[in-house]
């Protein structure tokens, strides 16, 4: 296994170590042909709003994002004061020092997350392993061949804290770029939730309600033809959903939707 650590985190008492199977995913389609990861920096800080009402205390939210390509979700993570690490399968924008690679390289780690892999904290010489409350994917695991899943799946499943939750946006269109099929697994949304189950995870279609549109990446957010997952091990230790004043939900139905993106002259 090699291994890669940062420095010490300002934010953190520990340095972050990664010992991984493969640094970098070089039979990837991602890592031959990078046009996601050379372009991708996907932030949506209402979907940050939403996590910390699950979870009040994001102080001690511990995020992992797999896929991570400029680490624009994972700074917006670090400067809400949770703690947050990011892990790409190309090198590409580690070697242009693209986005958030130039302002936090001591958060994100390149790594083949269909290899093993193991996150450690370390502190006064001592290692520790690393669990996360959240893990995310966003627009990442379509990319994965269907044959990989299940070490994708138990990797996450190593990382997760006993009563994480694994979120994720997933493509439903097949993207060839120049040639290059760079979707690997490209199926309907029932297909996904019995893949997982079959892979121990639960999926929650109420905590997928619950964030309403928004989410980090989706049909509103640079993705369309998405849909969106929350998986855990155990259904019974997920955490509440809180409840929402109607006001609260018409405005996640505005924000992103194409009248306000006309309005704001995004569109």
């Amino acid at each position: 296994m090699q291994m890669t650590s940062s420095q010490t985190p300002q934010s953190a008492p520990f340095r972050i170590i990664l010992k991984a199977e493969r640094e970098v995913a070089f039979e990837s389609p991602d890592h031959l042909m990078p046009w996601g990861t050379m372009r991708n920096n996907s932030v949506n800080q209402q979907f940050n709003y939403k996590l910390y009402n699950l979870y009040p205390r994001p102080e001690q939210l511990r995020i992992l994002d797999l896929g991570c390509s400029g680490g624009g979700f994972v700074k917006a993570c670090l400067d809400d004061g949770c703690f947050a690490v990011g892990l790409e399968g190309s090198d590409f924008s580690k070697r242009h020092r693209r986005a958030e690679w130039r302002s936090i390289p001591e958060y994100l780690f390149t790594c083949d997350v269909t290899g093993t892999f193991e996150l450690f904290s370390e502190t006064g010489g001592q290692t520790k392993p690393l669990q996360f409350d959240v893990v995310t994917c966003w627009e990442m695991i379509e990319h994965i061949a269907e044959p990989d899943l299940a070490k994708v799946a138990a990797n996450v499943e190593k990382h997760l804290a006993p009563d994480g939750i694994w979120i994720m946006s997933v493509s439903s269109n097949e993207e060839v770029i120049h040639g290059v099929r760079l979707h690997q697994t490209v199926q309907p949304k029932p297909w996904w939730v019995r893949r997982f189950a079959e892979l121990g995870l639960e999926h929650s279609e109420s905590h997928v309600r619950y964030f309403h549109t928004q989410f980090v990446r989706g049909p509103k957010f640079g993705a369309p033809g998405s849909f969106h997952l929350v998986l855990t091990r155990d259904g019974s230790r997920l955490p509440p959903i809180p409840h929402e004043s109607i006001r609260r939900r018409l405005y996640d139905l505005w924000i992103g939707s194409l009248p306000q993106r006309v309005l704001c002259g995004t569109y």
